[in-house]
């Protein structure tokens, strides 16, 4: 585990750790999707970890799926986001703001325009979304046509800009997860005849035109993505080509120079390797569920060059100091995870 608490070079930063907080939605933003009043406080307490990776931020009012998540694209949002990075630079911390666009997991009560979510294709998640009137069936998805794809890289390019204008070190495009770029790579949810769809090729064209586009406007050693790969939830279904996809994916990126690649591990250990093998820049590994007695493994082992956590991090705004004196750790309250005031959220205790 020793190795965990090496600096570590990022970009055009150092981070003084390899312990990386994952993004995670709170739900406590403004309606108009500015950061709330106390994520500054909730940030600025994590920021001994070497990389504090910020919640989904939506680049657009189509990217929005959930209620009371933050945007990047307005001047109020550019200002509430502001505030953060400046808190989280005062504690030495390190910022990326994750891009992320919901696609299809959306409900039109949920966002500032009451439209109907937009997809790769009209094919519905099969699930339900909470909403200010409780739990509804999320309704099938508008095919984004082949302009508005285009348009929907644009956007991206957009708020990538306006991250690194609220002093952002970085943004992280979300590829995972079941969101957007995701359900363009799934042929279940991916049934387009352009270049968009069909072949892995294809498949994978918006995800790199994504990224392309932000490392033009913003560096590519301040652009970074995560993937899933085989992650099997809401209707995403990769197939039996889904393993390739993601090696002709990370190849293709691997080109850009991106800053790091964050891999939510899905258990395929040769597909993870393979990944290793093509990626030359820093990787990023998080393993859902990993025990406290095997953190650090993936760092020494070589698999990764850092190590996310999200539960742990979001309940122990100390973890770097509870690991390196092996302290007790505090369990995260389930109930406070979306939506609510400072409970759960800027109230857990610290260990000294």
């Amino acid at each position: 585990m020793r190795q965990l608490f090496d600096s570590i070079p990022l970009g055009h930063s150092t981070l003084q750790n390899r312990l990386v907080m994952a993004p995670m939605t709170r739900s406590r933003a403004e309606f108009d999707g500015s950061p709330g009043a106390l994520a500054a406080e909730y940030y600025a307490q994590r920021a001994s970890v070497g990389l504090i990776v910020a919640e989904g931020t939506q680049p657009s009012e189509d990217g929005q799926g959930y209620l009371n998540t933050p945007g990047i694209y307005t001047d109020a949002h550019v200002a509430g986001w502001k505030k953060i990075s400046a808190a989280v630079h005062e504690k030495g911390g390190r910022l990326f703001i994750q891009l992320m666009h919901a696609g299809r997991m959306s409900h039109p009560d949920n966002t500032p325009h009451h439209r109907q979510g937009v997809a790769p294709s009209a094919i519905s998640p099969n699930t339900p979304m909470f909403t200010l009137n409780g739990m509804q069936d999320i309704p099938a998805p508008r095919a984004l046509t082949t302009d508005e794809v285009r348009q929907t890289v644009a956007d991206f390019r957009f708020a990538a800009r306006r991250a690194i204008e609220a002093g952002a070190d970085g943004v992280e495009i979300h590829g995972a997860n079941a969101y957007l770029i995701q359900q363009f790579f799934a042929p279940s949810a991916n049934t387009r005849t352009d270049p968009y769809g069909g072949s892995i090729e294809n498949r994978a064209r918006f995800a790199i035109e994504v990224a392309t586009a932000i490392a033009e406007e913003i560096g590519a050693h301040r652009t970074a993505i995560r993937l899933s790969p085989g992650m099997a939830l809401w209707g995403i279904d990769e197939g039996v080509e889904g393993p390739d996809l993601y090696r002709y994916l990370v190849a293709e990126l691997d080109k850009l120079g991106l800053v790091y690649l964050h891999i939510m591990h899905q258990g395929d250990e040769a597909l993870l390797a393979d990944i290793r093998k093509r990626w030359k820049q820093t990787l990023i590994l998080n393993r859902p569920g990993r025990p406290r007695d095997q953190i650090g493994d993936d760092v020494t082992a070589g698999l990764a060059d850092l190590e996310s956590y999200g539960q742990m991090i979001l309940a122990n705004p100390d973890f770097v100091a509870r690991l390196k004196a092996d302290a007790p750790l505090n369990e995260a309250d389930r109930s406070t995870y979306f939506g609510g005031n400072a409970q759960g959220y800027t109230d857990y205790a610290t260990w000294l």
